[in-house]
C-alpha cells in the first residue's frame, strides 16, 4: 500500500513538473511574439513577431491623403504623396506588446485579444505648410484682416441682407493644427467646423446698433403674401417689401419717434399699379397662334381683366400691417374667363377678317369652322380688330341702323353693337366680299353655322378678331 501511494506521489510529480515547464515554456515563447488569440487591425498575430506583424499591416493599410471641408461644403485634397506621407507600426507594435503579459498567457488562451491601431506617421512638414498656404478657403482667410471685418446692411436684388464679417470667421492656425493632427492620424477626412476652427470675433457699440437696426429691417422685409394671377404666383417678398422702407436724404433708414422704420408714402400703390400694368388685360396687346398658321398680334377690345387697385391698396396695407401669410386672389373690376396673362385659354372664338373665315374652338378642338363677311372697308365701316367676347345671346331680333332694320334669328353682340348673327339676305360668304359689299360692322355668318355656333358658345367667350 504505502509503495503505491509512493508510487502515486511520484507520478503526480512528474506531472505537475511538466506542466509548470510547459507552462514557463509558453511564457517564455509568448514573451517575444504576440500572445494566443491576439487580432490587430483584423490579423492574427498569435505567436508572430513585432516585425512579422508589422509588415502584414504595413501591406493591409492604404492611406491616399486627406480631404478638407470648411463650413459651405468648399473641399480640397492634400494627397499623401504631396507631404512625403510614411508610416509604420513599429512603435504601436511594440507599446501594445508591452501591456501584454506573458506569463499570462493562459488567460488570452480563455478569452482572447482583439484591438485597432493606427501606424506612427511622419511626413515633410515644409511640404505640408507650403500646401497650407495654398488652400483657397485658409488663403482667403489670410487676405482678410480681423480689423477689417465689418457687420453691415446691404441691399441684394432679394432685398436687404445682412454682411457679418465677424460671424463664424474661421482661425487660421487653428485650422492648420487641425489639418496636421488629421494626417498624423490618418483620417481620410476633416471638416473644419466639427474640428471647432471657426469663432466669432468681437463686436463695437456700433456693429451692435447695426445688428439691432437689422433685426427690424429684417422683420420689415418678411411678408407671407402671395398674390395668385391666374397660375402664376407673386410673392409679395423682401425683393418687393424692401423698397417700401423710406429713406432719408443722407442714406439712412428713417425712423418715426418710437425709433420703428417708416413705410415710404405709396409705396403699396407703385406695387398695387405694377401689378395691375403687368397683368390687366384688357385692351392689351397679345399674341395668338392663328388657325391659318401665323403667329399675329391683336391689340384692344373689351375682353380681360382689370385689377380692382383700390381694393388692392386696402387690403395690402391691412394684411401687411397684421403680417398675414396667405394666398390672395386679387379683385377685379372686369374679370375675363382666365385670370393671368394668358387669359383667353383653349376655348374661344377666332375671327380671321383677312381670310374672312370664323372658327370655334372647345377645349383646343375646333368644332366649327365657316366662312363669313365682316364690314365694308371700301364705306370705312371695316370690323375693328380686339379681344372681345360674347356679352349676350338674342333670338328674333331688329338690328337697326342709319337707313336699315334687318330681321336676324340669332343675335351675339361682342362690341357695342358689333356682333355675329345670321344674315338671310346673302348667298355667299368669304372672299373678297367684305370689301365692297361688307356689313355695317357685324359678322355676318351663314344660318347653319350659326345655329351650332349660338347652341354652343356660352357668355363670355373670348372673341379674337384681327385681319
Amino acid at each position: 500500500m504505502k509503495r503505491l501511494l509512493k508510487h502515486l506521489a511520484i507520478i503526480l510529480c512528474i506531472m505537475l513538473v511538466s506542466l509548470m515547464g510547459t507552462y514557463i515554456g509558453l511564457a517564455v515563447y509568448y514573451h517575444n511574439a504576440f500572445a494566443y488569440g491576439t487580432w490587430i487591425n483584423d490579423v492574427y498575430c498569435t505567436g508572430k513577431s513585432i516585425q512579422e506583424v508589422n509588415d502584414a499591416l504595413v501591406r493591409g493599410f492604404t492611406y491616399d491623403g486627406l480631404t478638407v471641408y470648411d463650413r459651405d461644403g468648399n473641399s480640397y485634397f492634400i494627397s499623401a504623396e504631396a507631404v512625403g506621407y510614411r508610416f509604420d507600426f513599429m512603435k504601436a507594435l511594440e507599446a501594445y506588446q508591452k501591456q501584454q503579459n506573458p506569463w499570462m498567457w493562459i488567460e488570452s488562451l480563455l478569452h482572447g485579444d482583439s484591438t485597432q491601431l493606427t501606424p506612427v506617421v511622419s511626413y515633410d512638414g515644409q511640404a505640408l505648410a507650403d500646401i497650407l498656404d495654398q488652400i483657397p478657403f485658409l488663403k482667403a482667410e489670410r487676405g482678410h484682416p480681423e480689423k477689417e471685418r465689418k457687420v453691415a446692411i446691404i441691399k441684394t436684388n432679394q432685398g436687404y441682407e445682412l454682411l457679418n464679417e465677424r460671424e463664424n470667421v474661421l482661425k487660421v492656425e487653428e485650422a492648420a493644427a487641425a489639418i496636421t493632427g488629421a494626417i498624423e492620424q490618418s483620417e481620410k477626412e476633416i471638416s473644419l467646423e466639427e474640428a471647432g476652427c471657426y469663432h466669432d470675433l468681437a463686436l463695437s457699440p456700433q456693429m451692435q446698433d447695426t445688428l439691432r437696426l437689422w433685426e427690424q429691417v429684417d422683420s420689415f422685409q418678411k411678408c407671407g403674401i402671395v398674390y395668385q394671377m391666374g397660375e402664376e404666383q407673386v410673392p409679395v417678398d423682401a425683393s418687393v417689401v424692401c423698397d417700401w422702407i423710406e429713406i432719408s436724404e443722407d442714406g439712412s433708414f428713417a425712423r418715426d419717434e418710437s425709433g420703428r422704420l417708416k413705410m415710404r408714402d405709396g409705396a403699396i400703390q407703385e406695387f398695387v399699379d405694377g401689378l395691375a400694368a403687368q397683368y390687366d388685360t384688357v385692351g392689351t396687346a397679345r399674341q395668338f397662334r392663328a388657325t391659318r398658321g401665323e403667329l399675329v398680334t391683336v391689340e384692344g377690345g373689351t375682353y380681360g381683366n382689370k385689377i380692382d387697385r383700390d381694393a388692392e391698396v386696402a387690403y395690402l396695407t391691412q394684411a401687411f400691417t397684421e403680417r398675414r401669410k396667405e394666398v390672395r386672389e386679387p379683385e377685379y373690376i372686369q374679370t375675363a374667363w382666365l385670370q393671368g396673362k394668358d387669359d383667353i385659354g383653349d376655348t374661344y372664338v377666332e375671327v380671321d377678317m383677312g381670310e374672312q373665315m370664323m372658327y370655334y374652338y372647345v377645349k383646343g378642338v375646333q368644332q366649327v369652322a365657316t366662312p363669313i363677311v365682316t364690314g365694308n372697308t371700301s364705306r370705312r365701316m371695316g370690323t375693328p380688330a380686339g379681344v372681345n367676347y360674347v356679352y349676350l345671346k338674342q333670338t328674333n331680333r331688329i338690328l337697326r341702323g342709319p337707313g336699315y332694320a334687318s330681321h336676324v334669328d340669332y343675335w351675339m353682340p361682342v362690341k357695342g353693337n358689333i356682333g355675329i348673327h345670321d344674315a338671310a339676305w346673302r348667298s355667299k360668304y368669304g372672299g373678297t366680299i367684305y370689301q365692297t359689299n361688307g356689313s355695317h360692322g357685324c359678322i355676318n355668318t351663314p344660318r347653319d353655322a350659326m345655329v351650332q355656333i349660338y347652341e354652343s358658345v356660352e357668355v363670355g367667350t373670348p372673341v379674337v378678331m384681327f385681319y
